[in-house]
Order: C-alpha cells, then sequence, then structure tokens
C-alpha cells in the first residue's frame, strides 16, 4: 500500500537559499557581504578590497538599504564595479567547496567536480544528501533558485539531469585522473531546473565543476529586486513550468516567496495549478505568501529539520504523512 500511494504522489521542490544556509552555512541575502573569503593571491586580495569599500560607502549613504539594492546600484555601475561584485557573489557561494593542493611546482586551485569524492568532506553535502534522498520515492523534480553545487554535489551525475538526460557536460570527470578521458554524463532521472543558473555554467556550456565560481563570468541572475527571467534561461525556466504542471505536492525548503520576485511568482502561480498540497519549511514561513500563489492548497507548515537525535525522526516520520496523507488534511504546523 505505501508504494502504491509513494507512485500515486506527484512531488516537485523548490529550495530557496534558506535550504543552503540550514544545510551548508552558506549565507542568504542579508549575510552575502560577510566577506568570508580566503584570497588566493593579489588579484583576489584587490578585488575583495574594493568591494567591501563600495559595500561600505553605499551603506553610508543607505541606512535603510538591502542587499539586494546595493547589488542592483552596483551592477548598475561602471565596468569595475560590475565585474568585481559579480566575481564577489559567485565566489562567495563557491568558497566551501574550492579544493587547493600543491602541484608541479606550485599551488593550484579548482571548485570540486560535481563526481569528486571529495566533496563529501564539505559542509553541507551529506545533510542535502540525506535529506533529498528521502524525497526520491516521489520526485517529478527539482527547482532552485540556488547558485551553488549543493544539489549536484549531494545526487551525483547519475541521479539528476538539467532537462536532457544524456547531456554531457564540458571538462574532465572525478578522481582517479585516469578516468579524465571519459565524458561526463547527467544519466538521471530527477529534473533540476535552475532558475537563477549556476556557477558551473556560462554562456557557452555547462561544466563538470563550479570553475565560473572562481572565475566570476557564471550565468546567473544576480539578487536584485524586481528580478525578471533572462533570455539564456529561457530552458530552466519551461523546464520549472514542466516540473510544477506534473505535480500535485510542493515541499518548499528555505524559499522566501519575495513579493519583488514578480516574474518568478507569477511562473509558479501559472503553472502550478494542479498543486493540491504545499509543505513549507522553513524557520521563519510566511504562509501568506503562499496561500497568495496556491489558494485552495492544503498547506503544511514544518520547522527545519533537527540535526540528529530521535527528534530528526519524530520530524521525517511528520513529513512522511504530509506527503502521503489524506487529501483532506487541512492546515497544519509541525514547529
Amino acid at each position: 500500500m505505501l508504494t502504491l500511494m509513494k507512485q500515486a504522489t506527484r512531488l516537485s521542490v523548490i529550495l530557496g537559499a534558506g535550504f543552503s544556509k540550514w544545510a551548508a552555512g552558506l549565507p542568504v541575502a542579508a549575510e552575502l557581504f560577510d566577506f568570508a573569503i580566503e584570497p588566493f593571491g593579489v588579484s583576489d586580495d584587490r578585488k575583495i578590497e574594493f568591494v567591501r569599500l563600495a559595500k561600505q560607502t553605499w551603506d553610508q549613504d543607505h541606512a535603510e538599504g538591502v542587499v539586494e539594492q546595493f547589488i542592483a546600484h552596483a551592477l548598475a555601475g561602471t565596468h569595475d564595479m560590475r565585474t568585481a561584485v559579480s566575481w564577489y557573489i559567485v565566489r562567495r557561494f563557491s568558497e566551501p567547496y574550492i579544493w587547493k593542493e600543491w602541484h608541479a611546482g606550485k599551488w593550484r586551485r579548482h571548485v570540486l567536480m560535481i563526481d569528486e569524492n571529495r566533496k563529501f568532506e564539505r559542509a553541507g553535502v551529506m545533510p542535502a544528501r540525506d535529506f533529498l534522498y528521502r524525497m526520491r520515492p516521489f520526485l517529478c523534480g527539482i527547482i532552485t533558485t540556488n547558485y551553488d553545487l549543493l544539489v549536484e554535489y549531494a545526487l551525483g551525475t547519475r541521479l539528476f539531469n538539467y532537462g536532457q538526460p544524456g547531456e554531457v557536460l564540458t571538462g574532465r570527470g572525478a578522481y582517479p585522473v585516469s578516468q579524465w578521458r571519459n565524458p561526463v554524463t547527467l544519466q538521471g532521472s530527477i529534473a533540476l531546473a535552475k532558475m537563477h543558473g549556476s556557477i558551473s555554467w556560462d554562456l557557452e556550456g555547462r561544466y563538470t565543476d563550479g570553475r565560473r565560481g572562481i572565475t566570476g563570468n557564471a550565468l546567473i541572475v544576480a539578487p536584485t529586486p524586481e528580478k525578471t527571467a533572462p533570455v539564456s534561461l529561457a530552458f530552466e525556466w519551461e523546464l520549472a513550468g514542466r516540473i510544477l504542471r506534473e505535480s500535485t505536492r510542493l515541499l518548499v525548503f528555505g524559499f522566501a516567496f519575495n513579493p519583488y520576485d514578480e516574474a518568478l511568482l507569477n511562473h509558479l502561480k501559472e503553472y502550478g495549478s494542479n498543486i493540491e498540497h504545499v509543505i513549507v519549511v522553513d524557520k521563519s514561513p510566511r504562509p501568506d505568501r503562499v496561500t497568495a500563489i496556491w489558494p485552495q492548497a492544503h498547506l503544511y507548515l514544518f520547522p527545519p529539520p533537527p540535526e540528529e537525535g530521535p527528534e530528526r525522526e519524530d520530524w521525517f516520520a511528520n513529513l512522511d504523512r504530509a506527503l502521503i496523507g489524506p487529501s483532506n488534511d487541512a492546515l497544519q504546523s509541525t514547529a
């Protein structure tokens, strides 16, 4: 019976910045300019100090301003300002996953590859993996606005795709080095729609690692007010729509439903008309924002899962009931 219920549950997952914050300690927008970056040489030092000074100057003139407004200001500024702030954003999200080693007489670095075993030593990968693995029996797909590679690290190339199963990524595979000649192919059945881009993408393609998190020229939508859907990510928005259309239940973890993200919220509303149940995992949920999009859906509110102990198992047992429970449940909170 449980198997049949799982098959009947068509679940999609939306992951916002709060998910990466919970799993890996990555910053949400308000924490982004904490400058928790280890510079790699003089060039990095200069860019960090340039951004630090620009942020301090802006803060002095905008005491009530928010980070998203500063980023919008920077991206409308000089070439140097745009370049430095764009580099800082993607570098900050890459920082925990940069591997540095002494090789051939000098220090070298790279952002970990999707299938590289070293990833399991880094922040957040195992918590994200444990959480998503529990969702696998139900999943139609995953939608995220995050640029980081946490989902890719958690699932590996055997479990996910970017909307085209069998897609070959640019770059070599994971260690051992003897495997580098084998093309890295996305073999999984779980569709992953990264609506705001990724540190592993640029306009030329998609990579086996997060290399654009070091260079700074990643294909992303920066966290600014009133973001719109760029033409370069039209396929990802279409994929998100397909995932939503196939779903009857939605789990939202750490996504703020910010009113200024009007284009994205309208997209969720337009393509999520089949959603009957919404499960929100958030330490500060905003149920009013959720019901504005899905007024007829049954709503469940969960705090983030405990790290360990019997409370964690109780949390997931409650989540399972919400995922496969009866359709006539009313608004519930497990906080």
